[in-house]
């Protein structure tokens, strides 16, 4: 939905503002929605220690689609995220109760092995972080690591492409990745993420660090990625919510999934009031 155009609506008092999407479905440029879900929750409940921070929510997310996480700050929406593909169990003090599906199986099962999920589900962070090695090096890392034995280059090639970085970099492939500027090496990332040829990819703010110019950049990239990839946004930025987004999860305090709908009525007519108040500024 990267060619949506999004605008403030003044309410009739001037006191309130509601950002709405003035492109219809069928001006999607991608083709009718999937049926198919991707990841499903289940009763998800996570906490930290004796924190909650994510409470009971259940969704499906659809394949090939954008689907963007919105919520004020500690809302619990990048622990959702970090959920999905097991990042937190880096966290020793975090437990997960409920399911979280993925190729019909649920990946907290005792025999999901996290590293072989994290091929399937890729990740972006929200500050670009290539690592010190060469633009080769960083896209192949993790077809070395899991043994691809097939052309190596061509699949960096086709990486950096997806990634819409190879015109920029095919000359420069052995410099290191640090050289780049901070949306090149977003977009690097994006292509270490793709190398392996995920289902799914996770983006945790994959433009708040970035500059304007940049962070279009990769609003048109992610709509590139939904032709192939499903692709789950966490985001602050409503305006890009309402941009690139195809579904929008507003999670609000206490890890509640508030409103889950299609993204055109969550920004102009939500079922739920906090939503409302949310989106026009009242809260946040």
């Amino acid at each position: 939905m990267s060619n949506t155009e999004t605008e403030t609506k003044t309410e009739s008092d001037g006191s309130d503002s509601l950002i709405t999407t003035d492109v219809q479905a069928e001006q999607n440029d991608r083709s009718a929605p999937s049926t198919r879900t991707a990841v499903a929750a289940r009763n998800l409940n996570v906490y930290y220690g004796d924190e909650q921070a994510i409470k009971d929510v259940t969704m499906d997310i659809p394949e090939k689609r954008v689907t963007a996480l919105i919520g004020p700050s500690g809302c619990g929406k990048s622990t959702f995220l970090r959920t999905i593909n097991r990042m937190n169990d880096m966290i020793d003090i975090c437990r997960v109760e409920g399911d979280v599906e993925f190729g019909g199986k649920n990946v907290y099962d005792p025999d999901v092995d996290p590293v072989a999920l994290r091929r399937k589900i890729g990740m972006v962070f929200q500050k670009p972080n290539p690592f010190p090695k060469s633009i080769r090096d960083n896209v192949a890392y993790g077809l070395k690591i899991q043994g691809f034995d097939s052309d190596v280059d061509a699949r960096v090639e086709e990486s950096l492409k997806g990634a819409a970085l190879y015109e920029e970099v095919k000359d420069q492939l052995d410099s290191s990745g640090l050289e780049l500027s901070g949306g090149q090496q977003q977009r690097l990332c994006i292509a270490r993420a793709i190398a392996p040829d995920p289902e799914v990819i996770l983006m945790d703010e994959p433009t708040s660090a970035l500059d304007p110019v940049a962070a279009s950049k990769i609003e048109d990239l992610i709509d590139d990625l939904a032709e192939e990839y499903t692709v789950i946004i966490v985001t602050h930025n409503m305006q890009q919510a309402a941009r690139i987004s195809d579904r929008t999860a507003v999670f609000l305090t206490g890890g509640e999934l508030v409103e889950y709908d299609d993204t055109a009525k969550i920004f102009e007519d939500p079922e739920e009031q906090r939503v409302e108040d949310y989106i026009t500024g009242k809260f946040g």
